[in-house]
């Protein structure tokens, strides 16, 4: 049920470096110089999300749970958005770039949870649906905030724009996935260029 990709260290380094020429080539209105040849476990479908932040703090994350495309061209697309697309955020600048640390999530696919009490803080994401709301949080949130299962739930209702503890009504849906989670940091790549 939980699926994971399991990627190798290079695998990460070359979907970080996808995502930072996704931004950058748009920055600077050039054609992406992507890798000729992928990695088959990135050619696979899975969903993702990519995390910008700048200076510690949050500068855009979009991401899917649609699976309807390979791996690294999801991840390719959603740094373009993250940078450029994230209503919270003004579109990112090309001085900004360098500043920009990359973070991102490749999903499992969800599954439907029985209970609130399969949620475990630090493995799970939640994706939280009642009616026409939607709100999801990745599992690195809650420890980030350092969060317990309840108050994971209950912000997973608030950004789906529902009263804390929507989580407790029958009605409401949850949905649990796992994520494979990495940053530039984490490999020590740091921003590897910025625009010329």
């Amino acid at each position: 049920m939980e699926k994971v990709i399991g990627l190798n260290e290079a695998e990460k380094a070359l979907l970080l470096y996808i995502a930072r020429e996704s931004i950058a080539s748009a920055l600077e209105g050039r054609p992406p110089r992507l890798p000729e040849e992928v990695p088959p476990k990135l050619l696979e479908p899975y969903g993702a999300f990519v995390t910008l932040t700048k200076h510690g703090q949050l500068r855009g994350c979009i991401g899917t749970f649609h699976a309807d495309k390979p791996l690294y061209q999801i991840v390719f697309e959603m740094a373009r958005s993250a940078a450029f697309n994230d209503p919270r955020f003004p579109p990112l600048a090309p001085e900004e770039l360098p500043e920009v640390e990359i973070e991102i999530s490749v999903l499992s696919p969800m599954w439907r949870a029985r209970s609130p009490e399969e949620v475990e803080v630090g493995k799970h994401g939640v994706y939280i649906v009642r009616g026409v709301h939607r709100g999801v949080l990745l599992p690195q949130v809650a420890v980030e905030y350092g969060w317990d299962r309840e108050t994971f739930l209950d912000h997973t209702c608030l950004k789906a724009g529902l009263p804390p503890g929507c989580w407790q009504d029958p009605e409401t849906e949850i949905y649990l996935f796992t994520a494979e989670i990495f940053s530039e940091k984490e490999l020590g790549l740091g921003p590897l260029y910025g625009p010329h």
